[in-house]
């Protein structure tokens, strides 16, 4: 009998290679989040939110499911993922400025930009330019401050920088910032946390409609992950879409 060519037994292999587990450089990925409430967040020491539970549902889809999730201040986070491998990281914003720095997934959650300002103070904001000669709140690297840099405010000038978004609502109610950049869900959930009405305490002064994609906010891996592994994610998360999981996890956090 003759030998099967090399297109023969490629054909024949090709159905197993598929039924095969991730390899092994999948088994290390490496799933990094910050405090993002309530997209992110820790509670009695277990990662959730809204975020969460949906990287959490891909995971469990694509047969990952109790993989850990490391919590981390954002800059830190974001540095890792632009620079090591199978690092997988959520909620990001999908920016212009990071397009062709990760490998994206696909959208875990909605969110909309604003710059927010004290209800009591009545700032004369109506566009992004007359913000120019205020003080903003920014998180170190985050999507909102990278939006403002590439607008051409500056760290130290007009911008003053924080590691932790909590720390922002509590300068712009003491008064140290006049403005604060941060997205709708995040920015109530602080209010309220801190003892306030949003409805009562702050002015959505400027909607940043073109910060980040229209529909939410991403999950995405490093570039130097496996196609195959972020491909599989992919589809992962196509499924939480349409089997009803990820609906549901929308109706139990907004």
């Amino acid at each position: 009998m003759p030998l099967a060519s090399p297109f023969r037994r490629l054909a024949l292999l090709l159905p197993v290679l598929a039924a095969l587990p991730f390899p092994a450089a999948a088994q290390e990925l490496r799933i990094l989040t910050e405090e993002l409430p309530p997209y992110n967040m820790t509670q009695n020491g277990q990662v959730t939110g809204l975020g969460t539970e949906v990287v959490q549902a891909v995971l469990k889809e694509a047969g990952m499911g109790g993989t850990a999730i490391q919590v981390l201040p954002w800059a830190r986070a974001y540095d890792i993922a632009l620079n090591d491998e199978n690092v997988l990281i959520y909620s990001i914003a999908r920016t212009p400025q990071r397009e062709k720095l990760f490998k994206w997934v696909g959208v875990i959650a909605p969110t909309h930009w604003y710059l927010f300002s004290l209800s009591e103070r009545r700032l004369p904001v109506k566009t992004l330019e007359d913000a120019r000669r205020y003080q903003i709140a920014t998180v170190n690297e985050d999507a909102g401050e990278q939006y403002l840099v590439a607008k051409g405010f500056q760290i130290g000038l007009n911008l003053q920088s924080s590691n932790r978004y909590e720390l922002n609502y509590e300068k712009l109610r003491g008064g140290r910032v006049d403005l604060w950049i941060s997205n709708e869900l995040n920015a109530m959930y602080l209010v309220r946390q801190a003892g306030d009405d949003p409805a009562r305490s702050v002015l959505r002064a400027v909607a940043l409609t073109d910060l980040g994609s229209e529909a939410g906010l991403d999950m995405a891996f490093s570039l130097r992950t496996p196609d195959a592994v972020v491909e599989r994610f992919r589809k992962a998360l196509e499924t939480v879409k349409k089997n009803g999981t990820y609906e549901s996890l929308q109706k139990k956090w907004l």
